[in-house]
């Protein structure tokens, strides 16, 4: 019988997440959770009785990440209309979607995702995501590995208004100054969260409300961030403008979230801090908008997503031009359907980034930016196994990411949650894609 720790994987081709050559025919061995060598193949002893996996002519790359991303958002895949849902949906059954919505993505080779927090009708979501984190980690369900954010943020700020201004805010959600926005970080992390979520400025998806609105006061954001770092968790901040990147880099944001407006000294101070960015670029495309405008999106938000859609992709390809790290995130929530995440690694390319870039986006970057480097992001020795398979190589096409059938095996931790290779059927998530009822038909 093969020796149940140690394992054996074999393949066409590694892409490390470093972002040197390809390696060819590659030989990964790992001994329960974590990789101990890797090289080609008869270069590498391999130790008897292991376990061979033989991933056929695949490529080998890291487990991917999305460090920004919704999971408890009323996902257009499964209700005709959002803003009816809001009023409809209980906080347990959103619970319940977030497993699942990060299900969907992890059987798309994404082990580790960053949820960047929400709030229902019911109150913040923090204590729902930091559950569907510790079920997935305590093995009751398989998932990906979470790094759950809570929202912290001032009243009437962008966050708050992702529900309706008429909406009830029971419970404490919102906070003003900085000894109250420091206790409100303080309730998010006795709730678990790994990351305190917060906004500097407007945004796009939200209901009369300009992106140039000042979110806080440097004041405010600095004891937000100071809160989270005294308690050694890190902060993402939420902007769309310059004055909000002088902002976040004054305060020592760990990671700036979103591409949108910027001038030449905002770039220069954000290269110069050395602060990743994740672009949230899916969320732009005209393909988004138009999932927005089924699902009953106010036209005013529709008229501001397309606004701003140029300044976006003109601000990713100044700041990848300037050097600043981009770590790859989606903002995935409403759209563009849960399990696409790859789609935001086919605009990187589109927009100047080799294919090779725009992997390091979603693995060495990203996990270099959520301070787990450590651990993941790259093949080698040491690190944990998260290791997908896919069936052809993304460095020739980057959009086979986005192909179900294309990723062959997912593994997390050496343990294989999925596997699609010829003679092998291992699934998460029994329904095909689009085959579930739409709740509010």
């Amino acid at each position: 019988m093969p020796a149940t720790n140690t394992k054996v994987i074999t393949g066409g081709t590694l892409i490390d997440g470093n972002g040197g050559p390809a390696l060819d025919n590659p030989v990964v061995i790992i001994e329960g959770k974590r990789i101990t060598a890797v090289g080609e193949s008869g270069k590498v002893e391999i130790p008897q009785d292991a376990e061979q996996v033989d991933a056929g002519g695949c490529t080998l790359i890291p487990g991917m990440m999305d460090l920004h991303i919704h999971l408890c958002m009323f996902n257009n895949r499964t209700f005709n209309n959002y803003r009816v849902a809001q009023w409809e949906v209980t906080p347990e059954l959103q619970q319940m979607y977030a497993m699942f919505h990060g299900q969907m993505c992890f059987e798309m080779g994404f082990t580790t995702l960053r949820d960047l927090g929400f709030v229902s009708s019911r109150g913040l979501m923090t204590s729902q995501l930091c559950a569907v984190r510790d079920a997935i980690d305590a093995g009751i369900f398989a998932g990906p590995r979470m790094l759950v954010g809570g929202f912290t943020y001032m009243t009437g700020s962008h966050l708050e208004l992702i529900l309706p201004r008429a909406a009830l805010r029971p419970g404490f959600q919102s906070a003003d100054g900085p000894w109250e926005l420091r206790k409100l970080a303080r309730t998010n992390l006795r709730e678990g969260c790994d990351v305190i979520k917060t906004c500097a400025s407007g945004g796009g998806g939200t209901d009369k409300e300009e992106p140039d609105v000042r979110n806080m006061t440097q004041e405010e954001l600095d004891a937000i961030v100071d809160e989270a770092h005294a308690l050694h968790k890190p902060a993402a901040v939420h902007c769309f403008t310059p004055e909000a990147h002088r902002m976040a880099i004054k305060a020592g944001a760990d990671t700036i979230e979103h591409m949108v407006f910027h001038d030449e000294d905002s770039i220069a101070k954000i290269a110069e801090a050395e602060i990743p960015v994740t672009p949230t670029l899916a969320h732009r495309t005209d393909h988004a908008i138009e999932i927005r405008r089924e699902i009953g999106t106010p036209k005013f938000v529709l008229e501001k997503m397309k606004t701003i859609q140029p300044n976006c992709f003109d601000t990713f390809q100044k700041m990848h031009k300037a050097g600043i790290k981009v770590a790859m995130g989606t903002d995935m929530g409403y759209e563009p359907g849960m399990g696409s995440n790859a789609y935001e690694l086919e605009i990187y390319v589109d927009l100047g980034m080799t294919p090779m870039e725009a992997i390091m986006t979603t693995t060495k970057n990203a996990a270099e930016a959520a301070h787990i480097a450590d651990d993941l992001g790259t093949i080698e020795p040491g690190k944990l196994a998260d290791i997908v398979a896919v069936d052809g190589n993304p460095l020739d096409d980057i959009r086979i990411l986005q192909e179900r059938q294309k990723i062959h095996m997912v593994m997390k931790e050496g343990h294989m949650f999925v596997d699609r290779r010829p003679g092998h059927s291992k699934e998460i998530i029994a329904a095909e894609p689009d085959t579930w009822s739409i709740i509010d038909a």
